[in-house]
């Protein structure tokens, strides 16, 4: 057995994704039409990205200025151009992607989806999409339990004992995810496991696909053709 497929397990379809990034959530929508496509589930999982290391760190004032900043010229070129880049396909939908006022530390919103989805798949689904559209307008302080608490109440999900939840199993259950993704090769976001391999970013729901539904007919070009941008 493949490393890939050790850390995928039993589901066909392992997802991981950050709420912070961009890319994880234009990536929301067409991952699930994909699944829904070939008649699969999807165990998403959360994935919490360390931007600094390869990115390095800034923080805007209240006017949307620069206050802070650990970057540098190149770094700062390319986290440009790559939130433009996602605002564009983010056009395309109907979704506003805004431009983060620092490097938020996500993994409480990883462990909060860990909660959702312990309540089945129809809640999580519902928890994220609130989720994302509030943090990329803007809308959220996700560094603050109460406040994830109060998107997972308006998701409908019973938060009797997440505070709890968050400082003991589920911080140790996030732990272990990430630490077991990242020696496996996971790297960004979205990342899918399929069978006995990775793909690293939204372009490879085709051949994701075509693994899926058993491979048949020819590998399908490297293109994300068949599903919403």
């Amino acid at each position: 057995m493949s490393l890939d497929a050790a850390l995928r397990g039993d589901s066909a379809l392992a997802v991981y994704i950050d709420l912070k990034s961009p890319y994880a959530y234009l990536a929301i929508e067409p991952t699930r039409a994909m699944a829904a496509g070939v008649g699969v589930p999807i165990d998403w999982r959360p994935f919490t990205l360390d931007i600094p290391s390869y990115l390095g760190s800034a923080k805007l004032d209240a006017r949307g200025k620069v206050a802070t900043s650990q970057r540098s010229a190149q770094q700062w070129t390319g986290v440009k151009y790559a939130y433009r880049d996602a605002r564009r396909y983010a056009n395309l939908t109907g979704k506003t992607v805004r431009g983060t006022i620092k490097i938020w530390d996500s993994s409480l919103a990883g462990i909060s989806m860990l909660w959702a989805k312990d309540q089945g798949p129809t809640l999580f689904d519902r928890y994220l999409d609130l989720l994302y559209s509030r943090f990329w307008k803007r809308e959220l302080d996700i560094e603050d339990l109460a406040v994830l608490a109060s998107v997972l109440r308006d998701a409908g999900a019973n938060v009797t004992g997440f505070e709890d939840f968050a400082r003991g199993p589920g911080r140790a259950r996030h732990d272990a995810i990430n630490l077991a993704a990242f020696d496996a090769g996971v790297f960004g976001v979205p990342t899918y496991l399929v069978r006995d391999e990775m793909w690293f970013g939204r372009e490879h729901l085709p051949r994701v696909a075509w693994l899926l539904g058993g491979s048949v007919g020819p590998p399908p070009e490297v293109a994300n053709r068949s599903f919403s941008a």
